[in-house]
Order: C-alpha cells, then structure tokens, then sequence
C-alpha cells in the first residue's frame, strides 16, 4: 500500500495510476467509496452541473450558507492555484493534513480498484465532509453528470446551470445529447433546477423520465432588474431589492436566481433568511471569472473556453470597457472548439499574443497557427516562450486606456495569478 508523506507526492502518484485522465462511470469509484462510508450517511447534498456556471452556482451558495452560520463543504474542480481549494469548508480550503489522511484511507480501502486522479479526489472530498460534521455539502460536478464520480452521492436538490457544446468526445457533439448526459444527476421525487434559459428537450424529458420536480427559469422562478438592485421570484414567493451579484455579467443573476430556489427548496431543512442571501451575493469571490486586476493598464481574467462561455465574455466586455483596445493574451486545451472562439472573440480583440502552456493537454503552437491562419484574424503574435513572455509582449504593445485580457484556459489563467503572486510580471 503506497503511502506519502506531502500531498505533492500523493498527487504525482496519482497522475501516474490510472491509464485515463478521463475515466467516466460509476462502478469502481462507488465501490470504494462504500467501503469507505458503509453507513452511506452523508450531509445535505446539492450538486451543481453544466456547462459554464458551475463554479459560480457553487461559491454563491457557499457564501449564502455561510452567511447564515451554518457549516459548509464545498467541492469544485479544477483548482487556479492549489490543489486544496478543491475542497473547502467553510469557504476555506482544507489543509494539506487534511486531504493526505484522506488518501491514506482511500488507499487503505481500494485494494485493486484503479482510480483516476479526479475519483481520489471526489473520494476525498466526500469523506473529509462526512467526518467533518458540516451541515451541507455542495458538490460540483467534474464532467457531464450521469457517469462523473460526484454521481454516486443522491443529492437533496439537483441545479443544472447552463448547457452548451464541450466535451464533445466524452458528451456528444449537440445540446441535446449534452442535456441527456448531465441530466444523469435528476433523482426521483427530488427537486432539479434549471438555471438555462433555453433548456434542450432532453433535459425536460430526463428530468420527467427520473420523476424529478423540476424547475425551470423563466417559467417557475425568475427575476427581475431594477437600476442597482433586483428582485427574485417564484410563484407568489419574492425576495429583494437584492443586491448585484458580485460575480459579474448577465448570467450571473441567472445563476443567483437559481441557486436562490435551491435555498428555498431547503428551507424547511436549513433555513436561510433574505439577509444572508444578501450578504452571500455581495460577499462571493471566485478567481478567474471576469476577475478584474487594476493595474495601470487594467487586466481582465476570464477561464472561459467553450463558445457559450466566450459569448458571454464579448456581452461583457462590450457592456464594461466599451471602445478599448483589447489586447488578447490566449491559450486553449486542444480538444476545444479553438475555431469557433476565435470567430466569436475576432470583433472585440485587436490583437492576439499565443501563451504556450507546459500541460500536455494544451494546443501547440503549430496547431495554433494552422488554426489562425484559416480565420480572419489580422494581427497575432506567436514564437513566446511562455505566459510572462506573451503577457510582457502584449504589455508593450499597450497604452494606458487599453485593456489586456487573460483567456481560454483555467491553466493560463492560474499560470497568470501564479506570476502576479510571485511578482514576475513587469508592472
């Protein structure tokens, strides 16, 4: 039985133990996850799947719950900067200690099940929650939904956030089939929210075929904007004037809206009062989601990687810096959509400067430029060694009233906050 003592050494250990990086289905990872718990007594539990807004939907509530004293576990995927903000309680991540006494026992129980590195994890996180006493437990998924290891908990509600096209060779290539598979986390008798506006048929029909009661924005629940505030609705229930979301762009009262009806369906269980929704809105952090940094010339992150996503991003930044020169510092996973975001990004860019990354996932440059060279992109820098070679480039190409942007990836985005954290970047 392996045993390390860093949680550096058990996650490098990890990457090497499963063939997969991307292993879905529910069989092995559940089976020692019994062994682990065989009580099966679990915490409250509501699990946030979609496309984009995931992470959101689970800090907002984070944050709410917080707000009204309760104790909270929350776990997300994948990290910015440290592994342990994969696991938090109390919106802190847990400590090193913490984490690598899970594995231990995880390592103590799997025998000759083979876990991939995001099951350890899942696995970790469950059992650190259920021995940490907290009250409930946010759980994210990590891809799809019907097969992905946060699967083999029954969550208490269910909240669907957005479905675009991703993952396509894991998911399927159309809305439909993407619906079909994150609708795998719909339980019988069990509240689903659906927090897109245009849901795919498959969601509504999965969600009937489970026997879930669902509710679907627009339709059940809902909101509305005055000029500084907002107010929530469903049926004749309101809640407000509320404060703006603190994650910015439209979407986010879509996701605020939805993760409100998540705390109502609960209520009879942990109550939350208008206040605390309040504060949790106002007081949500979640790094690299249109995360501003006020430099002389200011910075823009965003980990958005898929078209929905970067849709979302050009409303944005029409809305907030609209007539800058937008600089564009860039880099995706290979098996992304590249194509289709850069036609979406090309109207609002003015100029692009490719980051390459050290993961071996990520698009190489020789990719990139084929990719470049079949859209209509004018101006586009490449030969960088990294991200604070691009990033300085861009810089100096720059004025003051200019604006840089940081996208495309979770891994550039962390690379970005791990040089401003080390004071690499030129100021």
């Amino acid at each position: 039985m392996m045993r390390f003592d860093t949680l550096k050494g058990w996650l490098s250990w990890q990457e090497s133990l499963h063939p997969l990086a991307i292993d879905l289905g529910l069989e092995r990872v559940a089976s020692v996850y019994n062994t682990l718990n065989p009580t099966g007594i679990k915490p409250l539990t509501i699990t946030v799947a979609g496309t984009n807004g995931k992470g959101s939907c689970i800090a907002y509530l984070e944050a709410i719950y917080k707000a009204q004293g309760y104790r909270v576990g929350a776990y997300s995927s994948p990290h910015i900067l440290k592994y342990n903000e994969r696991i938090k309680i109390d919106c802190n991540p847990v400590s090193d200690q913490l984490i690598c006494d899970a594995f231990a026992r995880i390592e103590e129980v799997r025998g000759n099940t083979s876990l991939s590195y995001f099951e350890f994890g899942t696995l970790a996180a469950l059992d650190i929650f259920w021995r940490s006493d907290i009250d409930i437990q946010l759980l994210e998924v990590g891809l799809g939904g019907r097969l992905d290891a946060v699967n083999i908990v029954a969550p208490d509600v269910s909240l669907i956030s957005s479905i675009g096209i991703d993952h396509v060779d894991f998911l399927g290539a159309t809305r439909e089939a993407i619906g079909r598979e994150k609708a795998g986390i719909f339980r019988a008798n069990t509240p689903a929210i659906i927090g897109d506006p245009n849901p795919p048929q498959s969601l509504i029909q999965s969600a009937a075929n489970a026997g879930a009661q669902l509710s679907c924005i627009n339709k059940d629940f809902g909101y509305t904007k005055a000029t500084t505030s907002w107010e929530w609705f469903s049926g004749n229930r309101h809640i407000g004037p509320l404060p703006e979301p603190s994650l910015k762009g439209e979407h986010q009262f879509r996701n605020a809206s939805a993760v409100i009806l998540a705390t109502q369906l609960l209520a009879n269980k942990l109550p939350v009062s208008d206040h605390s929704i309040s504060q949790g809105l106002k007081n949500c952090h979640l790094l690299g989601r249109f995360q501003l940094i006020n430099d002389k010339i200011p910075i823009l992150l965003d980990v958005g990687h898929n078209p929905e996503a970067v849709n979302t991003l050009v409303d944005y930044l029409k809305l907030t810096f609209p007539g800058k020169r937008i600089h564009a510092i860039f880099s995706m996973m290979k098996d992304k959509d590249i194509a289709s975001v850069l036609d979406i990004m090309n109207p609002v860019v003015y100029d692009w400067f490719f980051a390459p990354l050290a993961n071996p996932r990520t698009a190489t440059e020789a990719l990139m430029q084929e990719i470049f060279s079949r859209s209509s992109v004018a101006r586009v820098s490449f030969g960088f060694k990294g991200f604070t070679d691009a990033f300085n480039a861009a810089k100096n190409q720059s004025v003051d009233s200019d604006l840089l942007l940081v996208f495309g990836s979770f891994f550039l985005v962390s690379d970005c906050l791990n040089e401003f954290e080390k004071g690499e970047l030129t100021k």
